[in-house]
Formats: structure tokens, sequence, C-alpha cells
């Protein structure tokens, strides 16, 4: 078994190399939206994974993988929004693609936490602890930029049992980047999650939730099912510890993927807004599982 193991990781490796200059038509892993037909979530299956070396969508220069991080680059962390994070980052931002999850089927009060924009060396680890200690699972976004920078992250955010998954190489917007560029954001998020923690993601998020037909075939092609989000916390305004908690109570509802940020600026109000709802949540009979294609 271990051998076989290794002989499909090899195999899987060289695919998502392969997918920064090769392309091919996908039928397709899609996670159906609300009206198509959602696809059941299981609560126990887990997506791992580091990057082949490769040009940044932007033309710069690869960063190093195995990075641990210095004083440098925890210098150099966006403590700010994403660049039109403010006006793009709400489900208006983009029409919601049809053949996107927004809503997972479930005959229970499941609901599915999820948390974008990270790894980040404060609030990612104290989100952390808000999970651990109700003891639920969640499944986390990564930017590849930020996580080369913080390999042991991703490895703790497995170790506990959440998802790593893939928010891109560095959070641009898709449909205005030419196929190679949507190939290259993707794929190499997708080769550094696996050089980490041994396993490619089996899950992607669009920045900004913009899909549109070109990046989803792209991202079939790598082997994930597109995610997007029901419940859109809001935290990335900023609108207080209160206000988060009061959106995510009023608009939660069984199969539910709620959006929250654990990096791209100040997430002291997600992780004291997290404290406060989830154990409400808990008490009302929701139970956060992770995502799962």
């Amino acid at each position: 078994m271990e051998s076989d193991k290794h002989t499909i990781s090899r195999s899987r490796r060289w695919f998502l190399q392969a997918g920064f200059t090769v392309g091919a038509l996908s039928a397709g892993r899609i996670l159906f939206g609300p009206d198509e037909g959602a696809s059941p979530a299981g609560a126990e299956a887990q997506g791992k994974g580091s990057p082949p070396r490769a040009p940044t969508a932007g033309g710069g220069p690869a960063a190093p993988s195995g990075r641990t991080g210095g004083a440098s680059t925890t210098e150099a962390y966006r403590l700010r929004p994403m660049a039109g994070e403010t006006s793009l980052s709400g489900p208006g931002a983009s029409p919601p693609h049809p053949e996107v999850a927004h809503v997972l089927a479930t005959d229970r009060r499941e609901i599915f936490l999820t948390f974008d924009d990270g790894p980040h060396p404060r609030y990612t680890p104290e989100i952390l602890r808000v999970l651990r200690r109700h003891d639920v699972r969640a499944t986390f976004f990564v930017i590849g930029e930020r996580a080369v920078a913080f390999p042991g992250l991703l490895r703790d955010i497995a170790d506990q049992g959440h998802v790593v998954a893939n928010h891109t190489w560095t959070h641009r917007r898709l449909p205005a980047l030419p196929p190679g560029a949507v190939r290259a954001e993707l794929g190499r998020t997708s080769g550094l999650i696996d050089d980490v923690l041994g396993a490619a993601p089996t899950l992607a998020r669009a920045p900004y939730g913009a899909w549109d037909d070109p990046s989803l075939d792209i991202c079939n092609e790598l082997g994930m099912s597109p995610v997007g989000w029901a419940v859109d916390s809001e935290d990335w305004t900023s609108p207080g510890v209160p206000e988060i908690v009061g959106t995510v109570l009023a608009e939660i509802r069984p199969g539910a993927i709620v959006l929250s940020h654990d990096g791209g600026g100040e997430r002291g109000q997600t992780v004291g807004a997290l404290d406060r709802f989830l154990p409400r949540l808990l008490d009302d009979g929701y139970r956060p599982i992770r995502i799962t294609p």
C-alpha cells in the first residue's frame, strides 16, 4: 500500500507540474450550486498537499519552497485587505457561477466553516485554538505566497483535522487572467500543498468568488472542485465583532458554506466573532464539518 501511495503521489505531482503548460478539456468534478442538485458532503475526507518551481502569474520569480519565514517575510506580510477586497469580496462581487457550490446537500444541521487568505502567523493559530476548543473541523483556503512562508502552519491545519484547500498563489481575479496565468495561480499553489503535506488539494476557491468557464476548466484539470459560499460573515469589512456574529447567526441554515478570513488583513474581529457565534451554533444543533468533494 505504501508503494502504491508513493506512485500515486509522484503521478499527481507530475500532472500538477505539467499543468502549467499543457491544457486539456476536462469533463470536470464540479460541486453543484443549490439549484443544481448539490453533491453530498462527507464529514471526514481531507485534502492535503507543494510547489513546482514555475514563474508567478505576474511574471516574477518563484518564491523558494521550504522557507519557514523569518523577520523579513513576516514584516512583508500584507496586514491590510487584499487589493480591491473592500469592493470585491462579497457575494455580489461576481454573479455566482451555476456550477460552483454555495450550499451543500445535507439532511442534518451540518454547516461548513471556511477561512480564506491565510495562513497568518498570528490569526491562523488563534482560529485553530477556537476550533480545537469546540472540537469542530473547518476548511482553510490558503494563498500560495503566504503558505510558502509558513509551511508549518499548513501542517498545523492538517494535523488538527482540517482541510487545506487552494485559494491561488497571489489572490488575483481569475477571469481577468489568460489561461496560462490561471493555471500558474492554481497549479503552483496545489504543488506547494502537495510538497508540504504529501497530497494535493481537492478543493479550490477563486479570489472574490470570481469563476468563469475557462478557469473552471483549469480547476477541474488540476483535480479540484470549485467552492463558493452562501453566508458571507463580512469580516473583511471590519464591522465589529457583534455585527459579524449577527450576520452569521441571521443567515445560517443547514448545508451553508460560511466565508470568513484568517489572513489578508487584521483579523482580530474574526477570531472574537468565531469565539462567540460557534458555541451558539453548537447549542442550536449545528455541526460544523469539513467540505469534501
